[in-house]
């Protein structure tokens, strides 16, 4: 039996690390925390400066909640004890009492595109975290990276993972999408708006143009806007009420039951793509979708948490001094070992 630390960010994050953690927790000591960060990072959040990422504002007060109402056991910062394993939603912040330890990376969902940011990080050396979900993966510190499709896995192989590193596993929460269907949610047939937090992540956003659009792809249909949930709520609500005065607005509540029961999606940087492209909706949106068709998170009736479960129990019993000797290794890519990811 081996104590077992779980990272969590996002209520989505959140719901991911407790999905792997129940075939786990009846075998070793499992453990949660908020997302956390040290140094200056750490700093920024205790004063409320972070409020907009899973550092603090809603994100942490949401994670913070389901972990009570779940009855799960909480080592905030994971300071406590010692552990065997950490399992963790993002590498973008590798925390220092976690280095030198096992640690298995669950990518949370789709990836932001590569935008100057992103080579800015790679050119300058960057914090990892100034180009959003756009360099998941790249801290090279964690022994396996569990991805949601082959697809993603070619995608951060080009961008210089390692191989070896990488297993298509799918990913909690989106690898079961056709079950959104079965939801009381009680509008149908309208047109549903899932907006980003492009402004609050220091991105471009004319928020007037996209409700505009909006607008005019549902017509005569009803259009629903579902808010992200870091954006600035009172804000969103009031363009909306502005622009698209008899449009209903929902600043929670389960999007994929949203989508599954819309005519039509409208996304501008969203996991919420590919649910509406599993689910064969007519789909808006600013990425490229035929891209995203080929990133698409594997459908294997939600049995990715078994997978990545028994990843976990493999990289427990592999000896540490053999995972940091190959975390040590400097090749940017190495040949693909064929071994089952399971």
């Amino acid at each position: 039996m081996g104590n077992i630390l779980f990272i969590c960010g996002s209520l989505n994050q959140t719901t991911q690390m407790h999905a792997i953690a129940r075939n786990l927790i009846l075998e070793h000591n499992c453990y949660f925390t908020p997302y956390y960060a040290d140094g200056i990072e750490n700093m920024a959040a205790r004063l409320n400066w972070l409020n907009f990422t899973v550092l603090g504002g809603r994100h942490k007060h949401e994670t913070e909640k389901y972990l009570s109402r779940h009855n799960l056991n909480v080592d905030p910062r994971g300071e406590a004890r010692p552990y065997d394993l950490v399992v963790t939603c993002s590498d973008l912040i590798i925390q220092n009492n976690i280095r030198g330890k096992r640690v298995v990376l669950v990518q949370e969902g789709i990836t932001e595109p590569e935008g100057i940011m992103y080579h800015l990080v790679k050119w300058l050396k960057l914090p990892r975290y100034v180009a959003n979900t756009s360099t998941s993966g790249l801290s090279n510190q964690y022994d396996i990276f569990c991805v949601a499709s082959k697809g993603y896995a070619e995608l951060f192989a080009r961008k210089g993972v390692h191989e070896e590193k990488i297993a298509v596993t799918g990913i909690p929460n989106f690898d079961n999408l056709i079950s959104a269907y079965n939801n009381n949610f009680p509008f149908h047939g309208y047109v549903l708006a899932a907006t980003s937090p492009l402004r609050e992540t220091f991105r471009p956003d004319n928020r007037r143009d996209f409700i505009l659009k909006c607008n005019a792809i549902a017509g005569k249909r009803n259009l629903i806007f579902k808010l992200h949930p870091l954006e600035d709520t009172k804000r969103a609500i009031r363009e909306i009420h502005e622009f698209a005065p008899g449009a209903i607005i929902f600043a929670h509540g389960d999007i994929n039951q949203m989508i599954a029961n819309a005519d039509a999606v409208i996304t501008q940087q969203s996991t919420s793509t590919f649910v509406a492209l599993a689910l064969g909706k007519e789909v808006h949106t600013n990425l490229k979708i035929d891209e995203l068709k080929q990133l698409m998170p594997i459908q294997n009736d939600g049995s990715s948490a078994v997978h990545i479960t028994h990843i976990c129990e493999r990289i427990l019993h592999t000896p540490m001094d053999v995972l940091l000797a190959e975390r040590k290794q400097t090749q940017p890519r190495l040949k693909r070992k064929q071994a089952d990811a399971y």
